[in-house]
């Protein structure tokens, strides 16, 4: 994203007067674009126009090149979003599924999304099903601020579910 095609800067500003913020962010009130131009270029500064939807628009004396890399960066800080892995079983027990469902809950919390995974051994994949009440488990016991993004499915000798947090 290039910033400087949005803003408008030193001669590109096109109003008669504009409301004028100085390089200390002191108020120095509605100003010819002339008078404007001046105080910039004596201050070895760019007028830089911030609000060009108000009347009049309010342009600001500042370092625009500083101000383009401090957009960039802030443009570029998004949070990312992980994605934690929690292993189950097929026979897992009360307290187990308990603990793993705390954690997911923390992952959620934490604003990263959860994938469950669960692993069947030897003759286990002959009964699915037991699996996939595990997972109804799961999500009858998280409340209804998460949201489930990809139901459990069956894919091999594994089935997976991920869970992310609603968006708010």
């Amino acid at each position: 994203m290039d910033i400087s095609k949005d803003i408008r800067v030193n001669e590109g500003i096109r109003t008669r007067e504009v409301r004028l913020i100085d390089d200390e962010g002191k108020q120095l009130g509605v100003v010819p674009i002339v008078e404007a131009l001046k105080l910039a270029k004596e201050r070895d500064y760019d007028l830089v126009e911030v609000s060009p939807t108000s009347a009049p628009p309010v342009c600001r004396i500042m370092d625009f090149g500083k101000y383009k890399y401090q957009m960039s960066k802030k443009h570029t800080a998004r949070k990312t979003v992980d994605v934690k892995e929690v292993k189950v079983r097929p026979q897992i027990g009360d307290h187990d599924l308990e603990l793993k469902i705390r954690n997911i809950r923390r992952f959620l919390d934490d604003g990263d999304k959860a994938k469950v995974l669960m692993y069947f051994r030897g003759r286990e994949i002959v009964r699915p099903e037991i699996g996939m009440k595990v997972f109804e488990r799961i999500q009858a016991q998280l409340p209804g601020k998460f949201s489930v993004e990809q139901q459990p499915k069956l894919e091999g000798n594994h089935i997976t579910m991920v869970i992310a947090p609603s968006s708010k």
